[in-house]
């Protein structure tokens, strides 16, 4: 099935593979989508919903198995501070539901940040715009894709 961000790179020209997987509404997370997919957890990046503190909206792509460090993300911004978007926000503002948001093909185009690991991996894999469903496409095609700025993103590893 096609989405509106397949239709989007279709656009592009950009190559890609959808890879779809058993949705368990219990466990939404990254890691748990990567296990299904086939894929380490640091090459599946998941995109959330963020709000800066003069009230625009942002995406921030991280690694499955990282975090977000929304002080990082203001800095990227140029804003003071971030935090994460609401729950109820996320599907009014991007058209998609909590474990199937993405960047590409959102309802309206918020500016993009994705955690420097992405450029690391040759082939990296976000979300296709709904639960279930995978892109799987090289990181500098998502990148021209989303027109994501690359910025440090993530927390340090606790030890």
């Amino acid at each position: 099935m096609k989405t509106n961000a397949a239709r989007l790179l279709d656009k592009l020209g950009i190559r890609y593979d959808l890879r779809e997987y058993a949705v368990d509404l219990n466990d939404l997370s990254a890691p748990a989508v990567a296990a299904k997919i086939g894929m380490p957890a640091e090459q599946v990046f998941k995109t959330l919903l963020c709000k800066l503190h003069d009230g625009e909206h942002v995406f921030a792509v991280v690694p499955g198995d990282g975090e977000l460090d929304l002080k990082k993300l203001a800095a990227a911004a140029g804003a003071k501070k971030a935090e994460l978007a609401s729950l109820k926000e996320v599907e009014p503002l991007t058209g998609y539901v909590r474990g199937g948001v993405t960047v590409m093909g959102a309802k309206k185009p918020f500016r993009a940040f994705a955690d420097d690991t992405l450029e690391l991996f040759d082939t990296v894999s976000v979300s296709a715009g709904q639960r279930g469903l995978q892109l799987l496409l090289a990181a500098a095609d998502y990148l021209r894709a989303s027109e994501a700025v690359v910025a440090d993103l993530t927390k340090a590893p606790s030890a």
